[in-house]
């Protein structure tokens, strides 16, 4: 048996009624069992005529054993950014569309999240990475990444020319209309959709996925998680792209600068009930188990 949580914290995905009525059920759930729970503000609104204590993400993340996220993975990978910084483990509820990091559905609530707040559970380490900017002299933290740090065109539609190097050996030159840089858990999202490969949740590797090269032979690079990579934005490029983390907020970059993504010190606890089964997941979410008999 794993760690008995004793002090809750609910985060939950903003304007949708499914999440709301999930997030009552869930709240009602470790009320009556005498849990502690904490309320992140921006969710608070969501519970009427209950009473409970609220905080502001940054504190809740600090205060609890444990948070339980209701969403998708969009919400979760949001949450993660703040669970990281305390080693606060995070727990999904999917009321999303895909749910690769949200294990626990909506029919199974209770059962589930009472077997994992008694110790019946697995946790799984999910490394990030770190992006930072250069510009000669002045260095720029860009953010970090549960997902991808993601290079992209700017406010004009023009491909971008930069390079790549890793551990300082040189790559390759492109001409493309971005990069996506993702980890494992990243795989499965926006750089599956551009070509890449599935990277199996823990394996030590970090992504290279070229967005709409100029030329056909340009292909996704696995390395090792260990690596150090470096894009720079050639001089020759005529508008600056952007940078995004995650899908947060985008960071212009300058041309003729460098940004520098290696993986960061920290990893997400992310917990799953026992019957977690990845495979599964990826046959489920992917279809993999539908066969077309038509002949």
């Amino acid at each position: 048996m794993s760690k008995i949580f004793t002090t809750i914290g609910l985060i939950g995905r903003q304007g949708m009624k499914d999440v709301s009525d999930t997030l009552i059920a869930v709240l009602d759930y470790l009320q009556s069992h005498q849990y502690e729970v904490l309320v992140e503000e921006e969710t608070a609104h969501c519970f009427k005529n209950r009473q409970f204590t609220s905080s502001a993400r940054e504190q809740l993340a600090q205060k609890v054993d444990l948070l339980i996220v209701v969403g998708g993975d969009g919400s979760l990978i949001n949450a993660a950014h703040s669970a990281v910084k305390h080693n606060t483990p995070v727990l999904g509820v999917n009321r999303g569309r895909l749910g690769f990091l949200t294990d626990i559905h909506p029919q199974d609530l209770e059962k589930k999240i009472g077997e994992v707040l008694n110790g019946n559970y697995q946790e799984e380490k999910r490394f990030l990475l770190n992006a930072a900017i250069t510009m000669q002299l002045d260095k720029q933290q860009a953010g970090i990444a549960l997902n991808e740090v993601v290079l992209m065109p700017g406010n004009v539609a023009r491909m971008i020319e930069f390079s790549i190097t890793i551990d300082d050996q040189f790559v390759c030159a492109q001409q493309a209309d971005g990069l996506i840089v993702a980890t494992p858990t990243g795989s499965t999202a926006y750089a599956l959709s551009g070509g890449g490969p599935i990277l199996y949740p823990q394996l030590e590797a970090i992504v290279l996925v070229p967005m709409f090269p100029h030329t056909l032979s340009a292909r996704p690079i696995v390395v090792s998680a260990k690596s150090r990579i470096v894009i720079h934005i050639d001089t020759h490029s005529t508008a600056a792209p952007w940078l995004s983390c995650d899908g947060q907020e985008r960071i212009s970059v300058p041309i003729g600068a460098n940004i520098s993504i290696q993986k960061n010190d920290k990893a997400l606890r992310l917990i799953h009930p026992l019957d977690y089964n990845y495979f599964e997941t990826l046959r489920s979410k992917l279809h993999w188990h539908k066969h077309n008999h038509t002949k």
